[in-house]
């Protein structure tokens, strides 16, 4: 074993994804100038994950589109990337992680950006080929492989990835059913609602829905997948299974140094863990959030794009904190939605349109009393900013204005 890169100025980040390529991008911008060390347990270079259950699962985008930054932008800004490796131990006290094979590196500084895993499909038969998840680059080319005319595919779990991959698939002629264990796809994050509109949404595309469905087992032939059977006793006859039944932070490492967890990495605003000059970013942070007056861990592209700034700032000694509120999208079929804001299932009175559900073109309005919490355009566009100063405002909203299209959304919070 030896030590490498000793300098007090080494700044480590762990992980490989948006939050790790973007932290390395603001450290250099704001003025770090020692080392910075990439620690990715994949071989690719920093990437973006939305395109894999979107453009790139669709065909739509370039390999090349999903890449944080092109090969030549690590060269010219001093990042060294080590790929391929996994870190085994982190060392607080030491300063210190230790990768396989026993290698160690001193930090000066430390951003654990170490993302999520899917969560396994706990059944028999799960592990036969062709049962299938998405969270790497390798997943969304087997996917692709696997949407082809005729196909009959069986997605489990009617969460974003359930949706967006079983709209991948029928745009790509597969026979598609999914299974959902909720009345409804989305219901839990987005109530009844708006629930139904995807559900309508699905419904019009050809996907066949088992809803409050359990799944039994998978079964295969000489290894592979060929059906699934459901608690009912249903059968439902396969060549693919998508499993998309909710994520689980990658934790492992900040448990066995010693830091803070609680669904996620505990962060204060600054995204500082427990344990000195070590940080957190990203799907495994569980970060508090100064706006909202409490611990959230967000799931969504934004919070891996925007929160390396703010580590970023603070690993370099700035007071900066991250209180921007949560922002997802989604892409299926026509419909485009948005969303911003925070909410959770009974932490709403209940949500107002403004627009016509029926016909998927509206902004809907999660509000508690007559405060707006989250707001999410279907269809409707260029409404983000004015949503989001609605709901940072704190104002109180008469909700018949909310409804009126009348009234411009950018007048409502001034």
């Amino acid at each position: 074993m030896r030590n490498i890169v000793s300098s007090v100025q080494t700044f480590v980040i762990v992980g490989g994804g948006l939050a790790a390529g973007k932290a390395a991008e603001a450290l250099r911008e704001n003025g770090h100038g020692g080392p910075i060390l990439v620690v990715g347990d994949e071989e690719e270079k920093p990437y973006i994950r939305p395109p894999l259950s979107k453009g790139y699962l669709l065909g739509t985008d370039e390999r090349d589109s999903i890449f944080v930054h092109p090969d030549d932008w690590y060269r010219e800004h001093d990042v060294d990337l080590l790929l391929g490796s996994q870190v085994r131990v982190v060392d607080p006290q030491a300063r210190e992680v230790e990768l396989d094979g026993g290698r160690r590196l001193q930090y000066a500084k430390l951003l654990l950006a170490t993302g999520s895993s899917p969560r396994p499909l706990p059944v028999p038969g799960a592990d036969l080929e062709n049962v299938l998840y998405l969270r790497r680059v390798g997943d969304s080319d087997r996917l692709r492989a696997a949407f082809v005319e005729g196909a009959r595919i069986v997605v489990v779990g009617g969460g974003w990835i359930g949706l967006e991959t079983a709209a991948a698939a029928r745009t790509a002629g597969a026979d598609v059913t999914l299974i959902d264990h909720g009345e409804l796809p989305l219901v839990k994050v987005l109530g009844r609602e708006v629930a139904e509109v995807f559900a309508g949404l699905h419904a019009d595309h050809g996907v066949r829905f088992h809803h409050s469905a359990q799944v039994e087992r998978v079964t295969g032939t000489q290894g592979r997948v060929d059906g699934v059977e459901l608690a009912d006793g249903t059968r439902l006859d396969a060549d693919a299974v998508v499993v998309g039944v909710g994520i689980t932070p990658n934790v492992e490492l900040a448990q066995q140094a010693g830091l803070e967890v609680d669904n996620g990495i505990v962060t204060d605003a600054h995204l500082q863990t427990s344990a000195a000059d070590v940080y957190a970013a990203g799907d495994v942070a569980n970060a508090y959030h100064p706006r909202l007056g409490r611990r959230i861990r967000v799931e969504h592209w934004a919070n891996a794009l925007n929160q390396p700034h703010t580590a970023a700032l603070s690993m370099l000694g700035q007071d900066s904190v991250y209180d921007k509120l949560p922002y997802f999208f989604t892409d299926q079929y026509d419909l485009g939605m948005e969303y911003t804001g925070h909410t959770e299932p009974g932490g709403y009175d209940r949500v107002v349109f403004r627009g016509e559900k029926a016909e998927r073109k509206f902004v809907a309005f999660w509000m508690s009393r007559d405060r707006v919490l989250a707001g999410m355009g279907v269809n409707v566009w260029d409404v983000m900013d004015p949503i989001r100063s609605i709901i940072e405002s704190g104002a109180a909203v008469d909700e018949a204005v909310l409804a009126d299209p009348e009234v411009p959304l950018d007048h409502i919070a001034t």
